[in-house]
């Protein structure tokens, strides 16, 4: 198998699966956000219930910028809602303003995967930038081991991107747990919001996947370079 059959192959196939998984969240988040929930609960409103439950009534409730930039943030201890969720009483608002409560919980009960999480997010933020960074000046210098340091630093990324996959998986399951237990939706509603927040997830294990192939492309490319050498 030559370079160009790896290099378009493998990226080809890592870009169908990201765009696949963000086209299908997006289907999905756009119908569920035109459904009411019939609590009548906007994405604030659910965020209070669930914090107020779960004795996290002192957390600050904020509208964010953009579409779907919904997020828990541990350092000022807030849940930020993007405006169309904090404001709009849709199945999609419940659900995601829900599985953002699920961190703030999981942060209260010092779940292990978030804490590790955490923990790798300078590490990761650093390689985000150095690692293709590293790999071209290894390029372009032909010092190989500059090389695999870059590729090192994309497997940091690897890492936390699969760290991350239980944190959001396990946030998911308590916002549906929580959903039920405390009444907010029925279950025709349940099924809506689980339906949403199964979408969301795909796009993480998308990245991760993404992040797979990437790497195997680095590696397969530079390798058969060194053999070709030798």
């Amino acid at each position: 198998m030559d370079d160009f059959t790896i290099y378009y192959g493998l990226t080809l196939i890592a870009f169908i699966v990201t765009f696949g998984a963000q086209m299908y969240i997006q289907s999905t988040y756009s119908k569920y956000s035109q459904i009411p929930n019939k609590m009548g609960f906007t994405g604030a409103r659910t965020a209070s219930e669930i914090l107020y439950r779960n004795d996290l009534a002192n957390l600050a409730i904020k509208p964010a910028a953009g579409m779907l930039t919904d997020h828990y943030d541990p350092r000022d201890l807030s849940v930020s809602l993007s405006q169309n969720n904090y404001d709009s009483a849709s199945i999609a608002a419940m659900a995601v303003a829900a599985h953002e409560c699920g961190h703030a919980v999981q942060h209260k009960a010092n779940y292990y995967f978030l804490t590790m999480r955490n923990a790798l997010l300078p590490v990761a933020s650093i390689a985000s930038y150095g690692g293709y960074m590293a790999i071209m000046i290894g390029l372009f210098s032909g010092i190989t081991n500059i090389i695999w340091i870059g590729i090192a630093m994309e497997c940091v990324i690897l890492l936390f991107q699969i760290v991350t996959l239980p944190v959001e998986f396990d946030a998911s399951s308590r916002a549906l747990k929580m959903i039920k237990e405390y009444g907010l939706a029925d279950e025709e509603e349940q099924q809506g919001c689980k339906t949403v927040l199964t979408a969301a997830a795909l796009t993480y294990v998308a990245g991760v996947a993404s992040s797979f192939l990437q790497i195997l492309r680095l590696v397969m490319l530079y390798g058969g370079r060194r053999n070709r050498r030798d």
